[in-house]
């Protein structure tokens, strides 16, 4: 009888163990299945390397964007692709340009094509997993046809532009002085009540409103892609409110006062998005991703006064200044912050990588992606999986170029060679700011309080290039008839083609973009169509076919 209790009692307590073990598995597996994060990514455009005081800028601070990229990952050895329509092609779907026929220019509002239709974009993926996908802002993927749109390929909303920019007042995009139409709308309804209100104001004011109207229980995809800092239309290029330019009186040179403030309200932009995720509750379990598109619109470019200083070149250019992007991503789901990241990265790598950290699994995207997963990499301090990026091919302008380990390999000049310089800020005097640029930010509240000024400066030493004076015989030594190579590493600023002392590493560098070549498919670019002129559709850019 006794022993009958006992092994009753026995029994009992293994099954209790037993069931205990089961629920305390269902919790652990809950717990180790948080929320999706949601995904909030800003692409600034045309914003030069020395245009962010996280760079060290001494003219332009930042604080805002600084807040984030403080406390997050700065991304110092990452690369766009020189100009707008190819980045946003190789950004939205993983893919190189040249395996979607994006590499040759941009698209322009007269050209009947756009990133194909076969090609699945970031959003798609994103909304598979039960994402809810937004577009605010520029496009630039093509409308001919209605189907090319935003709202077709993805993504629940679109309130922005379909063309490479526009007027930051009337909203009219100017393709050629013949070539004027308006380019705002709600979805694919024209906005017209939209004139006279600044761009970047009405891009923010939208991105907030999401937030704020976002059902929570679902994981929240938002691409801000700003107008901000590219050059509006020729008549008026820099364009900025008068209290957001006269913050910037000690900056003499007229152009590149009003760029600050193009600057400026970009920096407040992203601070109010920010704290709208805090103030909705969202922002502990969100990915922020702060990115230029391709490089700065230096030494004239577009009439406009970016700063990529001490880098070569420009946008649509293939050195380091139009190529190398000022980028940071922020999130409390990282393992590690406030650290400033050498690990190659390219701008494709995002969609694997944001679908990586949002739970899906990357085999999922399907054959042909070449970007590279690379959350795990950047929430540790683990060597890059990446080993080398191509820049672009492009034999329509005959022009190329690839970094393969510290080596970069530059085939062929853009414009003549006229932006293939180094272009200093526009000053007609030196500032000299703190070096932390300690203005203070908004976000300090929400981030857990102001960094340390010896913490600022330790990062902003840590991100800064510094090149010293450039050499006399610099401009010359390239020739752009032969190939010109570069170490990148220890010649970020590209003074000193090295090709004769390394012809074995000249040729293992042509041998791989002819490897790239043999994998290229023809671009998409077709001849302006005269049917899409905006005076034959009410003064407006809206598609024809």
């Amino acid at each position: 009888m006794l022993l009958s209790l006992v092994q009753s009692q026995w029994v009992f307590l293994l099954f209790f163990l037993y069931f205990c073990g089961i629920v305390a598995d269902i919790l652990e597996g809950t717990r180790l299945k948080p929320p999706p994060p949601n995904i909030i990514f800003i692409l600034a455009d045309d914003l030069g390397w020395n245009d962010v005081s996280f760079h060290g800028s001494d003219q332009i601070p930042t604080p805002n964007i600084d807040g984030l990229a403080d406390r997050g990952i700065v991304l110092n050895n990452y690369y766009v692709t020189p100009i707008c329509s190819p980045s946003r092609s190789a950004l939205l779907t993983g893919k190189l340009p040249i395996h979607t026929g994006m590499q040759v220019d941009v698209i322009y509002g007269n050209q009947p094509y756009g990133l194909g239709l076969s090609e699945k974009l970031v959003s798609q993926h994103l909304n598979d997993i039960g994402y809810v996908s937004h577009i605010v802002g520029k496009w630039h993927q093509g409308f001919f046809r209605k189907e090319y749109t935003p709202t077709y390929r993805g993504f629940c909303s679109h309130f922005g532009y379909y063309c490479g920019h526009q007027d930051y007042y009337t909203h009219t995009a100017e393709e050629a002085p013949e070539l004027v139409g308006f380019d705002m709308r709600r979805n694919t309804t024209l906005a017209w009540d939209t004139v006279g209100s600044y761009s970047t104001k009405l891009f923010t004011d939208e991105a907030v409103r999401i937030i704020e109207r976002h059902d929570r229980t679902k994981p929240l995809f938002l691409f801000l892609s700003h107008l901000a800092v590219h050059a509006g239309n020729s008549y008026d290029p820099i364009q900025a409110p008068a209290s957001y330019v006269d913050k910037f009186r000690y900056i003499e040179n007229e152009r590149r006062r009003k760029f600050a403030g193009v600057v400026a309200y970009l920096d407040e932009s992203v601070a109010n998005v920010t704290l709208a995720l805090a103030s909705n509750g969202m922002l502990d379990n969100s990915i922020i991703v702060f990115t230029t598109d391709n490089g700065g619109a230096a030494g004239g470019f577009n009439n406009n006064a970016a700063s990529n200083w001490p880098l070569k070149g420009t946008k649509d250019t293939l050195w380091e200044g139009g190529v190398r992007g000022s980028a940071f991503v922020w999130s409390r789901l990282l393992r590690r912050s406030s650290v400033i990241s050498t690990q190659l990265m390219s701008i494709e790598d995002w969609l694997p990588t944001l679908y990586s950290a949002a739970g899906g699994n990357v085999s999922d995207l399907g054959p042909g992606i070449d970007g590279i997963d690379m959350w795990d990499v950047l929430g540790s301090d683990s060597p890059s999986p990446r080993t080398e990026v191509l820049h672009n091919i492009d034999d329509v302008r005959n022009v190329s170029a690839i970094r393969v380990g510290n080596y970069k390999l530059v085939l062929g000049r853009t414009y003549g060679g006229r932006f293939d310089g180094w272009f200093e800020p526009l000053r007609k005097e030196i500032v000299r700011r703190p070096f932390g640029i300690s203005e203070g930010s908004v976000l300090d509240s929400v981030l857990g309080g102001p960094l340390t000024e010896d913490r600022v400066n330790e990062l902003r030493r840590a991100a800064l290039v510094e090149c010293g004076p450039v050499p006399a015989n610099a401009s010359k030594s390239c020739n752009p008839a032969f190939p010109c190579l570069y170490d990148v590493l220890s010649d970020p600023c590209e003074f000193h083609n090295v090709a004769s002392d390394h012809k074995d590493v000249v040729a293992q560098l042509l041998d791989r973009l002819r490897f790239y070549r043999s994998t290229a498919v023809p671009p998409r670019n077709r001849p302006p169509d005269p049917d899409s002129n905006p005076t034959k559709h009410g003064y407006a850019w809206v598609w024809w076919e």
